[in-house]
């Protein structure tokens, strides 16, 4: 169930953070919920995910320690409590209303249509990837019905297509000669096109979080800052061989947690200005 990637699952308390009404008992009572049903619902899909992948996750020197590639756990076993899980997630994403339930069940489909097709169909691995990031930010609006921006939608969608694509350089620049068998989708792409297309989606982030930034106070201007020079130090550490486990990039670099923490900072001061 991979539980330390449930630290993505974060993402849905983008929106309320965004605006200002996160601790308000209602929202928190609602983003608890839609946080609660999204590490459920990820719990379900990295089982799906692994018993599809478990012929080609026992060519890879790391994957194939994972326990149903290893055959510790049966197929049947994993797919039985992906089920229950599922269930669970939708049955706690009720619970804060009919909205978060459509996105919760748009994100099981999604990942599971991922794991059994879309992931073996250029520049779709990608976008279904990026669209469970994008749920994810979404979910918290959708929880307690908080207005989303254009802005937020344009960066919500943009980063994650950034990371996403980050992510698939990484996996060419470093798989073997086995490739076609770990990943045939990676055999579709070349460095100079993730290259390109890394360029071209940072360039849309940054634009639009300027853009977004500039019409608020001083405060949420200067967190343009962090921001740009985030977007710069996750794309060299990219460069420099890291990214297939964004989680850990994002983790395990001091200066881009640094940069973050200067961003959400200064975001607080300029929501509380």
């Amino acid at each position: 169930m991979r539980p330390r990637q449930w630290i993505k699952n974060g993402l849905v308390l983008a929106v309320p953070a965004a605006a200002g009404t996160l601790f308000e008992s209602e929202v928190l009572r609602n983003t608890a919920l839609a946080l609660l049903a999204f590490c459920l619902a990820s719990a379900g899909t990295y089982l799906v995910n692994d018993v599809a992948d478990r012929d080609a996750d026992r060519l890879h020197p790391i994957k194939r320690t994972r326990p149903i590639a290893a055959g510790e756990v049966s197929a049947r076993t994993a797919t039985t409590v992906a089920i229950g899980a599922f269930a669970l997630a939708c049955g706690v994403a009720l619970l804060a209303g009919v909205e978060l339930l459509l996105v919760v069940a748009a994100y099981i489909g999604l990942t599971t249509a991922y794991s059994y097709g879309l992931k073996r169909v250029a520049i779709f691995d990608i976008a279904a990837v990026a669209a469970g990031f994008f749920l994810r930010a979404v979910a918290g609006g959708a929880a307690s019905d908080i207005y989303i921006s254009k802005w937020f939608l344009i960066l919500a969608g943009g980063g994650s297509l950034f990371v996403v694509t980050a992510k698939r350089y990484a996996e060419l620049r470093t798989a073997p000669e086995d490739i076609a068998d770990r990943r045939p989708v990676l055999s579709e792409y070349s460095e100079e096109y993730l290259r390109a297309m890394l360029a071209a989606i940072a360039g849309v982030v940054v634009v639009a979080y300027c853009i977004w930034a500039f019409d608020h106070s001083w405060a949420t201007s200067a967190s343009a800052v962090p921001f740009v020079m985030g977007i710069m130090r996750y794309g060299l550490l990219v460069d420099q061989g890291h990214g297939e486990e964004p989680e850990l990039v994002l983790l395990g670099d001091r200066t881009l947690l640094g940069l973050a923490a200067a961003c959400i900072g200064l975001l607080a001061l300029g929501t509380a200005l």
